[in-house]
């Protein structure tokens, strides 16, 4: 989703500005996937709402500048589902036209119940994303996921996707996850966690490392309900600590702090939030006391 509060986070600045410690100024942090070792952007992009536009032309355009953006500060993730309306054709034909499609790690879901039903509507995923091979497949919200999870694993090995994963959204789908993760082997777990929702840090983090589950995070700004607890205030100057430019960031980097987290996707149509997004992928990340002043800071 985009930003509802864009007023009140701080001017992005160059990353040419930021200082690194631990890495090159020019690349972004990147976390290995457990099942295969690949190496991973943290910063992703999230098409929920913002790429739902359509054939709309106007709208297209700032998308297509947020997809450049995105490849071009080292990003790769772009997180998309049949339930988001058009995100996938959108996301399909703007990659396509920007030459960018095959550097793009393209997840998206399979959202409906029925085998048959789950290999047509992927189908269609692959035909609106424009590929032949999807990187990431992942159970929507787990709807008929023992289902669904027969036919990925087939795919699979099949070639036809590189990784499979499940997702939700809410603490309430915790237990279902658990007993999921526990005996079923899947690739990637897609689910909530921020600064104002940190249950997943508990229930499925430590499950997640145990199991070799990467894990993708949604809802990182709590449609915008984060920026509301900030608005008017100034960056604490202590941020600069962990190379910490805007609340955007500072909200981003408490989530990557943390080692389970592989890639954040949050949401947006418009590039200088992507730019902004991503420069929480560079520079020094806040340690676990830094974490907790952070959380003083939210209240």
């Amino acid at each position: 989703m985009d930003r509802r509060a864009c007023l009140h986070r701080l001017s992005a600045v160059g990353l040419s500005a930021l200082s690194f410690s631990w890495m090159n100024a020019d690349t972004i942090l990147k976390r290995k996937i457990p099942a295969s070792g690949e190496l991973l952007p943290t910063i992703g992009l999230g098409t929920w709402q913002t790429f739902d536009v359509g054939n709309d032309s106007t709208a297209r355009a700032p998308l297509k500048e947020v997809l450049k953006t995105l490849v071009a500060k080292g990003g790769t993730v772009v997180d998309s589902s049949p339930m988001y309306g058009t995100s996938e054709d959108v996301t399909g034909d703007l990659s396509s036209e920007l030459d960018l499609n095959a550097r793009l790690f393209i997840a998206t879901k399979v959202w409906t119940t029925g085998k048959e039903n789950g290999i047509a509507q992927m189908n269609r995923s692959f035909a609106k994303l424009q590929r032949k091979k999807i990187d990431l497949m992942q159970i929507h919200n787990l709807t008929d996921w023992q289902t669904h999870l027969a036919t990925l694993r087939a795919w699979k090995e099949e070639g036809r996707i590189r990784y499979l994963g499940i997702t939700h959204y809410t603490e309430s789908a915790y237990t279902a996850i658990e007993n999921s993760i526990k005996n079923n082997a899947v690739d990637f777990l897609q689910i909530n966690y921020s600064m104002l929702r940190r249950t997943a840090e508990e229930r499925l983090f430590p499950l997640a490392q145990e199991k070799n589950v990467a894990v993708i995070i949604n809802q990182p700004f709590e449609e915008g309900e984060l920026f509301q607890r900030v608005k008017g205030r100034a960056l604490p100057e202590w941020a600069a600590e962990f190379d910490c430019q805007s609340w955007g960031q500072f909200f981003l980097k408490f989530i990557l702090a943390h080692s389970a987290v592989t890639c954040v996707i949050p949401g947006t149509s418009k590039p200088h939030h992507m730019a902004d997004n991503l420069g929480a992928g560079f520079g020094k990340l806040p340690d676990e006391n830094q974490r907790k002043q952070m959380m003083g800071v939210i209240g």
